[in-house]
C-alpha cells in the first residue's frame, strides 16, 4: 500500500485542554481518513524543537471528538508519497492545521501518545513495532481523526508523521 509523510514546519503551538476546540495554525496537524472506509496506520511521529530559549511543551497525539471540516487549510503542512514508484490511490487522506471547524481533542478517548519535549532543541521520536501502529478509520469521530497538538506550553516545532493507507 501507499506510504506517506505528512510534515509540519515551524508551528508555534497554542495549548488547549481536552474537549476544547483548537485554534487554526495553533496545532501541528490533524490527519483523517479521506472516505468512510479509508484506513490509515500511523507508524512514526517525530517532533523537533526550534525555540531560542527553554520552552517545555507537553503535546498529545490523540483522537478528536470533533473533526476538522470546511475550508481546511494546510499552512506549513505537506503530504508526500514516500515511494516514488508507488501509485497514489484515487482518494487521499485529509490533513491540515486549520479549518472553519477546527478539531477538538477528545476528553474521553485519551491521549495515544504524549510527545513531551523542551522545544529549545529537544527531539521526540516514536516508532511503532510491526502490528502496533495507531489506526485511523473513516473520516468521522471517534476513530476517523487524530491530531498532534499542545496540552501545555507553546513551543515552536517542526516534524512529521509517517502513515500508510491500507
Amino acid at each position: 500500500m501507499a506510504r506517506y509523510s505528512v510534515s509540519f514546519v515551524s508551528k508555534t503551538m497554542v495549548a488547549v485542554a481536552d474537549g476544547a476546540s483548537m485554534t487554526s495554525n495553533g496545532y501541528a496537524v490533524f490527519l483523517q481518513g479521506g472516505s468512510a472506509t479509508m484506513q490509515l496506520k500511523v507508524n512514526e511521529i517525530s517532533v523537533s524543537g526550534e525555540d531560542t530559549a527553554s520552552t517545555p511543551t507537553t503535546m498529545a497525539f490523540g483522537r478528536d471528538s470533533v473533526v476538522g471540516v470546511t475550508a481546511i487549510t494546510a499552512t506549513s503542512n505537506f503530504n508526500a508519497l514516500l515511494d516514488a514508484t508507488a501509485t497514489a490511490p484515487g482518494t487521499l487522506a485529509v490533513f491540515g492545521s486549520g479549518a472553519t471547524t477546527n478539531p477538538t481533542r477528545s476528553s474521553t478517548l485519551g491521549h495515544l501518545l504524549n510527545p513531551t519535549l523542551n522545544t529549545y532543541g529537544g527531539i521526540y521520536r516514536w516508532q511503532a513495532r510491526v502490528g502496533e501502529e495507531i489506526g485511523i478509520i473513516s473520516a468521522t469521530q471517534p476513530l476517523g481523526e487524530c491530531s498532534l497538538s499542545s496540552v501545555t506550553g507553546n513551543g515552536k516545532v517542526s516534524g512529521h508523521i509517517l502513515y500508510e493507507l491500507v
